[in-house]
C-alpha cells in the first residue's frame, strides 16, 4: 500500500514538472513587444524633460528597451540615450536627485538584485507620456452634415 501510494505521488510529482516546463515553453516576448503590449490602449502625448518622482508609483524595466515610471493613470516611457543594452528586468534602479524630479540629463544606476553589487548606469533621455485616450461618448457625436445640393 505505501508503496503505491510512493508511485502515484512519484507519478503525480512528475506530471507536474512536465506541466510547468510545457507552460513555459511559449516564447518569451522580446523588450519591444512587452513594451507595446504595456502600452497597447495608451497614446503617446509631447515628451517632457522632468518627471515628479513624489507621484511616481512604480517603475517597470524592461529588458534592453526602457524603463516606465507610472503616475497615475500616466505611463512615462523612458527610453535611455546611454545604456539601454544593460537594462535587466531583476535590476534594482538606484536614482540619486537633486530635487524632487527625475530629469533627462540625470541617470540611474544598476544594481543586481541578488548581490546588491552596481552593474552599471542608464543615461536618460526626454519621458513620453502615455494616456488612454478619452472615451468619446457616441450620444454626444454630430452625424455628418449633408452637403446641399448643387
Amino acid at each position: 500500500m505505501i508503496r503505491t501510494r510512493h508511485k502515484l505521488a512519484l507519478a503525480f510529482g512528475g506530471a507536474l514538472a512536465i506541466l510547468a516546463g510545457v507552460a513555459d515553453a511559449r516564447p518569451k516576448l522580446t523588450g519591444e513587444q512587452q513594451l507595446a503590449e504595456m502600452l497597447k490602449d495608451r497614446v503617446p502625448g509631447k515628451p517632457v524633460d522632468c518627471i515628479d518622482m513624489p507621484m511616481v508609483s512604480s517603475s517597470t524595466v524592461i529588458d534592453k528597451t526602457a524603463i516606465v515610471y507610472q503616475s497615475g493613470s500616466t505611463y512615462y516611457v523612458q527610453r535611455p540615450r546611454v545604456g539601454a543594452d544593460s537594462l535587466d528586468s531583476d535590476d534594482v534602479l538606484v536614482t540619486r536627485l537633486t530635487s524632487s524630479q527625475l530629469c533627462s540629463i540625470d541617470t540611474v544606476q544598476l544594481h543586481d538584485r541578488s548581490t546588491g553589487f552596481w552593474r552599471g548606469f542608464v543615461g536618460l533621455d526626454k519621458f513620453v507620456p502615455y494616456t488612454r485616450p478619452p472615451k468619446v461618448d457616441p450620444a454626444k457625436v454630430e452625424p455628418p452634415r449633408a452637403e446641399p445640393p448643387k
